[in-house]
């Protein structure tokens, strides 16, 4: 989605902060509605409005989540684009939201994209402070 990168360790959610669910970066969104998009080919294994995660056809899978605690937005301002266990490629329209109507609700709009089952040597592509547009390769996955 477009935005500006940071360092995952900036998500203000310690699980992702931490890297314990995996390497990768955080994108703070542009405010206005945006189309987030699938950051690799692969199956989308697990969808909710606020999350997916799309698994490589090589193994590793990265995983997208829109906002912190987004999950308790029970899926309000969120819209699906995508079905659950389709084969999809990068760049392919995923779930529209606006970032801004996230931040009224109380919310940080800041995304994890992070690389499951993958070393932490995965490389970014994009470091932080770069300006990030949807078509734009973010994450070098080598695992």
């Amino acid at each position: 989605m477009a935005g500006t990168s940071h360092e995952v360790s900036d998500v203000p959610d310690p699980v992702f902060a931490s890297g314990m669910v995996g390497p990768g970066l955080a994108i703070d969104p542009e405010p206005g509605p945006q189309t987030a998009v699938a950051p690799i080919d692969g199956r989308l294994v697990k969808l909710h409005a606020h999350a997916y995660l799309i698994r490589s056809e090589q193994g590793p899978g990265v995983l997208v989540h829109l906002g912190i605690d987004t999950v308790r937005m029970h899926g309000d301002g969120f819209v699906v684009l995508a079905t659950e266990d389709d084969d999809v490629v990068a760049g392919q329209d995923m779930v529209t939201w606006d970032p801004a109507y996230v931040v009224r609700t109380g919310h940080s709009p800041m995304c994890a994209v992070v690389v499951l089952d993958c070393p932490a040597t995965t490389g970014l592509l994009q470091p932080a402070g770069t300006a990030l547009h949807t078509s734009q390769p973010i994450i070098d996955v080598d695992c």
